[in-house]
């Protein structure tokens, strides 16, 4: 039965800790005053904070797209052994960034209803309109992704299924981690028989960054915790970029795992100086959450209307 809670489940993600470092208090409407904004007896601040953190961006739209459809085809092309026509997936793709937009300009009534169930865009919220130059680096990648994913290393080497298993998405979503509810997104894993080794796949449908890195630590963390592995020698952490049809595949050191470990705690210990009561997960007041002084982060911020009052 469904128990209406007054405060969130506390966990962690490097998604929640990189929203913490950007804004204090984007982090508090995102994690804490939206909790309970799906209810029809929630308060008006959390039902607000709740729409505007179901707000998405196009490029974020894009790669949600494309991640859903890989995972898709990768099922069925282990159920049928067939492989679609990169056409086919481009126009799927190019299908759903038109329903994206659909949704944002002439549905607004139907969102703000019910947020989760349709699409709205920030370019098109705070500013009635996206970019030409934002439609045209989505053009882009739209002509390359699908191609470059079809020639990847990776799709290349879980056809071969004498060499490989590809084990089941779901799998991948949550750990616990120095005792914490930790969430993860693992693209993809599979194992390379001939080779010996797991290997973790994120698919990346943007530039590279210096987290591709860390976050691929995590969840070789994880991997080895699941399977009980011996070593971390037995695992390959892989970047796929559909952006220019690039990958980078390496073996991770102690370092990365200090790093890691390193973020964690400081994360949560600054997480916990913005509760109450860390026990309820009880958030300190609204007001203690500091706003960034980088206005340029406001511009693209979900939230910025409930600053503007609050």
């Amino acid at each position: 039965m469904f128990e209406v809670k007054a405060y969130p489940e506390y966990s962690w993600s490097l998604s929640r800790h990189k929203l913490l470092m950007e804004c204090n208090r984007k982090y508090a409407y995102n994690y804490y005053m939206s909790h309970n904004g799906w209810l029809r007896e929630g308060s008006e601040l959390a039902k607000s904070a709740y729409r505007l953190k179901n707000i998405t961006n196009v490029e974020m739209f894009f790669g949600s797209i494309i991640h859903e459809l890989i995972e898709k085809v990768v099922t069925e092309y282990l159920k049928t052994g067939v492989v679609p026509k990169e056409e086919t997936l481009t126009a799927h793709v190019s299908q759903r960034l038109n329903q994206g937009f659909t949704d944002s300009k002439t549905n607004r009534l139907q969102w703000e209803a019910k947020p989760k169930h349709f699409t709205m865009f920030h370019e098109v919220y705070y500013n009635g309109a996206i970019p030409e130059e934002k439609i045209e680096e989505i053009k882009y990648r739209l002509s390359v992704s699908m191609k470059n994913f079809l020639e990847s290393q990776t799709f290349k080497e879980i056809k071969d299924k004498n060499q490989t298993k590809v084990f089941e998405f779901e799998q991948f979503r949550t750990m616990v981690f120095h005792k914490t509810k930790t969430y993860i997104v693992m693209d993809m894993v599979y194992r390379d028989f001939k080779r010996g080794k797991w290997i973790i796949v994120d698919w990346k449908t943007g530039k590279s960054t210096d987290e591709d890195r860390e976050q691929l630590a995590l969840y070789a963390l994880y991997l080895k915790q699941k399977f009980n592995l011996e070593d971390f020698s037995e695992i390959e952490v892989r970047n796929e970029y559909l952006l220019n049809g690039t990958n980078a595949t390496y073996s991770l050191n102690e370092y990365d795992f200090l790093k890691v470990n390193h973020t964690f705690e400081l994360s949560n210990e600054k997480m916990f100086s913005l509760l109450e009561n860390v026990a309820k997960n009880q958030p300190v007041n609204l007001q203690e959450f500091e706003k960034t002084e980088h206005a340029w982060k406001c511009d693209r911020c979900n939230f910025k209307e409930l600053c503007e009052m609050y």
